[in-house]
């Protein structure tokens, strides 16, 4: 197993006082550790304490990693595979929450939202949102109007805002009006009004946001008019810019927001900078990759991710609908187009990836969904674990192929180690401390804050005394 680094963490100030630099014969890091403290491999070696027997399996999806369902379908199948997935995707519809402005203020209703995060929590999952105005065909604004957009309607009434209409292979679509000062104030301040509310909401895992159909950063079927149909370059940067400071949610665009025909972020360093990851709509189509097609999505993930996008935040999307049997099929263990499930998960350092048809398929079983999602996102493995009357010494390393995105620490009792787990990358080690003993049976356990408390952190470790 490769350890490219080891980290001592969490050490009081007595303890610092009494440690000295000492180079680990791990991979030459120096770093402080306690003078009678070494790491020899996967094992602490400290003359003071005892090691611990520790034993434990993963047994669910781990929270914030793995294929993803949409609430209907999540809550038809619960029974079956509930703990083979963590989250639930849902669109969602500014026009629902937003009931008007009054004195330069916009008034919110926030029942809907609401309904959808208590609806996902109560199966113990965490839900997956993503904001749109348009989208093709669809009913969800007005049964009476397909493809009407998710604009509130106070903007819709003002009488220099003109949306534009096409009929798309998709359905008929109408676009927002991108010329409307209105309407590009509102969704700035949409989004830091929303940032201001549930920044802290532990329901809500991930955001993916976005321009054009679906949010996904493409429009077709009509010709593309910046500031018209499509938000300008400009107006791109200075919302992505704010939605940096305001959102500390872990959030993501769209994979083919690298195309500089609708967007500005390729090609400004400010914007490449900001901490955002990446979702692919259509992950593992035939054409997916250059080695074995067109390549044009690899290429998107190159421009825009660098190959390091995902040690920021979440990266996943949804597998392809381009053909059916491509949700259907993914999860052969043999691959589809050449490719595993496996292979790509870490290839692309997913965490998490919409499979709602997969069920309807021959290898979506629940079993296999379960072995799929813990093919996602971060794999804590207690290595080694020693104690004595006052502390305890974890090694961990993360065998999974992406960090945790929010922070989480081992806890003992009531005592737990910081600055925690968060970052981990895949393949590094961390030695980290908690103020507290496990003699006399305590438990070793992982706990985020940002988690409720029913959404356990499992690691694996077969640590014997």
């Amino acid at each position: 197993m490769k350890k490219s680094s080891v980290y001592l963490l969490a050490l009081t100030m007595a303890v610092l006082s009494s440690c000295e630099q000492k180079e680990l014969p791990m991979d030459g890091t120096i770093i402080p550790v306690p003078t009678d403290v070494t790491v020899i491999g996967d094992s602490i070696h400290a003359p003071h304490m005892q090691r611990v027997a520790v034993h434990s399996s993963l047994t669910h999806a781990q929270p914030m990693t793995g294929l993803v369902l949409w609430p209907d379908q999540a809550a038809d199948l619960d029974a079956t595979y509930g703990d083979a997935i963590s989250m639930e995707f849902v669109y969602c519809l500014p026009c629902r929450v937003v009931t008007g402005k009054e004195n330069g203020q916009i008034q919110y209703d926030w029942s809907y939202l609401e309904d959808i995060l208590n609806d996902i929590g109560s199966r113990g999952h965490q839900a997956i949102l993503r904001f749109r105005y348009e989208y093709p065909g669809s009913k969800d604004v007005d049964r009476n109007v397909p493809g009407a957009t998710a604009v509130p309607q106070y903007i819709k009434d003002l009488a220099d805002y003109h949306e534009t209409f096409n009929n798309t292979e998709d359905g008929p679509t109408y676009y927002a009006d991108w010329s409307n000062e209105e309407l590009r104030w509102f969704t700035m301040q949409f989004f830091r009004d929303f940032a201001r509310r549930y920044n802290e909401d532990m329901r809500i895992a991930f955001m993916e946001i976005g321009f054009g159909h679906w949010s996904e950063y493409h429009i077709y079927g009509t010709n593309l008019n910046l500031g018209q149909n499509f938000p300008s370059k400009a107006y791109q940067k200075e919302f992505f810019e704010g939605l940096a400071v305001s959102m500390t949610i872990p959030w993501a665009i769209s994979i083919d927001a690298a195309d500089d025909t609708y967007s500005p972020i390729v090609n400004d360093g400010i914007l490449m900078s900001l901490n955002f990851g990446l979702f692919d709509d259509s992950f593992m189509h035939a054409e997916h990759e250059i080695g074995s097609g067109d390549g044009y999505n690899e290429e998107w993930w190159n421009l825009i991710g660098q190959g390091t996008r995902w040690r920021k935040a979440p990266c996943g999307g949804e597998i392809s609908y381009y053909e059916e049997s491509d949700q259907h099929d993914f999860l052969n263990p043999a691959g589809m187009y050449g490719h595993t499930w496996e292979e790509q998960a870490a290839k692309y350092h997913i965490s998490f990836m919409i499979a709602n048809d997969a069920p309807e398929g021959r290898y979506g079983t629940a079993e296999r969904f379960l072995q799929a999602s813990l093919a996602t996102g971060y794999h804590f493995k207690v290595l080694d674990v020693v104690t004595d009357a006052d502390s305890t010494l974890i090694l961990v390393t993360n065998t999974g192929v992406a960090p945790i995105y929010k922070d989480a620490s081992f806890l003992i009792g009531g005592s737990s180690s910081t600055p925690g787990l968060k970052q981990l990358m895949p393949g590094d080690t961390l030695l980290t401390r908690v103020n507290a003993s496990m003699l006399g049976g305590k438990k070793l356990e992982i706990l985020s804050l940002h988690l409720p408390n029913s959404f356990g952190i499992e690691y694996e470790a077969d640590v014997k005394p």
